[in-house]
């Protein structure tokens, strides 16, 4: 099992460098953060953007893999969002992990004013914006005309220094799922919120992961069924309650995951305070092989 440590863009780089220094060097598996511009009762706090640290996280580190915990259609285009990516990508050696997601409906969803989308189009735009954002990596000119996104000549230049960083994709109904599979190198999941307890969370993820096999089956993918490396399953593992309250409960939630066939968890750096409120010296006693 392989634990990344999500580190919230709330603090002011001085502070925060050394916090994603720590991650690479405590033996974490990957480092994330949030791609929103603001989140939940953190709404009113100090919240700095994505990408730009992500950038300063790939300069502070070099070999820990980064990535977005997710990046949406809610506030970006794929053209642009794939000149970041380019960005990122050669300033981190090739480093970086794409989470991706359709977008709730929360503030990212409407600070610009747009139009409320149902889910269905909400899977809709998904599928076009991870298709054109492919093709945008992976091609030197790009035309697209689309129901959500129109591209007209966008270059792409120089190009990545490899092959295009793992496109990590959330989604738990079986539409969503589709496009998972059909769009995506590996699967993210919070299970399901709206629940009574944290049982019934467990049991929404033995379900979503059923629903993966299910679309992998639909897509032909019988072998990412049988071998779950070949298509990762992701888990943010403090959706319903907080993995790092102890380490006997960290240890307790990974032994699960691992058993429901995740390959990736990740946790969330301590906070002094609020949401993902703990000891940040519990991560020095973590067991992370």
């Amino acid at each position: 099992m392989r634990v990344g440590l999500c580190i919230l863009p709330q603090f002011r780089w001085s502070e925060a460098a050394p916090l994603w220094r720590a991650a690479e060097d405590l033996g974490f598996a990957h480092a994330w953060t949030y791609d929103h511009l603001a989140w939940r009762s953190l709404a009113d706090e100090p919240w700095f953007a994505t990408v730009p640290t992500l950038t300063a996280a790939a300069l502070a580190t070099t070999t820990i893999p980064l990535g977005t915990f997710v990046a949406t259609p809610n506030y970006r285009h794929p053209v642009t969002f794939a000149k970041d990516v380019l960005t990122l990508d050669d300033i981190s050696g090739g480093r970086m992990l794409l989470g991706l997601g359709a977008g709730g409906g929360g503030f990212d969803a409407a600070v610009l004013g747009q139009e409320p989308l149902t889910p269905g189009q909400k899977v809709r735009r998904l599928d076009e914006f991870l298709g054109l954002l492919t093709t945008m990596l992976t091609q030197p000119f790009t035309d697209h005309d689309g129901e959500f996104y129109t591209a007209v000549g966008a270059r792409t230049h120089p190009g990545l220094l490899a092959a295009p960083p793992p496109m990590l994709i959330a989604g738990n109904g079986p539409r969503a799922l589709d496009v998972v599979v059909r769009r995506g190198q590996g699967w993210v999941t919070t299970g399901i919120e709206q629940v009574d307890d944290v049982d019934a969370w467990w049991q929404s993820l033995a379900t979503l992961s059923g629903r993966l096999d299910d679309a992998l089956e639909r897509a032909g993918r019988s072998d990412a069924v049988a071998d779950h490396e070949i298509f990762p399953r992701y888990l943010s593992l403090d959706t319903f309650t907080y993995s790092l309250e102890s380490v006997g409960k960290f240890d307790d939630m990974v032994g699960r995951a691992a058993e429901l066939g995740f390959t990736d968890v990740v946790v969330h750096r301590p906070r002094t305070d609020g949401i993902y409120a703990g000891d940040p010296a519990i991560l020095e006693r973590l067991t992370l092989d």
